[in-house]
């Protein structure tokens, strides 16, 4: 699977690297929130990540003013296993280099979505890379297994907390997995064995190959 940088041009249909922002004080932060034993952990909202000075900048900036949360997925994978979106953008910037696996919501047919669409980017420590709501992704990889990922991960306020109660009356309410969160995941995953929508056909990349 070749691995594309978020700086060539294949990218701009899933994102943009936004300028201009000062994440040194955000990476020592995530710096020193240790590594999961093994997997991935993530949390919408993390304080010591929100006091950095950043946190104020993104959300008079990158969202125009909205309220916003600045957590942190973090670990190691080199899986795709699910994909997910949500109702608008989001920012992810790694304390180290990482890779994003992504698809289109337009690769989405009958509710399903075959991984041969699946692109891989990689991107530096430090930049602060939007991912478009019309971009499907889900838990970064890691490019080092000794030194895992940590990519803090900024959304609307409330996103991926508890889904609300719904009855589902069309295909993408079956998808609807936490608050602003639709998932799609594949039958070999946890999630999956979780009772998540499985939307994800073909191979269950594993960029480790």
């Amino acid at each position: 699977m070749k691995i594309y940088s978020v700086y060539d041009k294949e990218f701009k249909p899933y994102g943009k690297v936004l300028g201009r922002y000062d994440t040194a004080e955000l990476i020592e932060a995530m710096k020193k929130i240790e590594l999961p034993e093994s997997g991935t952990a993530y949390k919408p909202a993390i304080q010591s990540l929100e006091n950095c000075s950043i946190f104020g900048e993104l959300s008079d900036r990158a969202y125009g003013g909205m309220p916003v949360q600045l957590g942190m997925c973090w670990g190691r994978n080199t899986r795709l296993n699910c994909l997910e979106y949500h109702k608008d953008s989001e920012i992810n910037i790694g304390a180290g280099d990482f890779v994003l696996l992504l698809a289109l919501m337009s690769d989405i047919e009958d509710g399903k979505l075959d991984t041969a669409k699946v692109k891989a980017f990689r991107a530096p420590a430090g930049a602060a890379v939007e991912v478009y709501e019309t971009a499907l992704h889900y838990a970064p990889c890691h490019v080092d297994a000794e030194a895992g990922f940590r990519v803090a991960v900024v959304l609307p306020r409330g996103t991926n907390t508890d889904a609300p109660s719904i009855k589902a009356t069309n295909e993408e309410d079956k998808m609807l997995w936490a608050r602003n969160k639709w998932l799609l995941a594949h039958p070999e995953s946890a999630e999956a064995a979780a009772g998540a929508y499985i939307g994800l056909t073909g191979e269950n990349i594993d960029i480790a190959k």
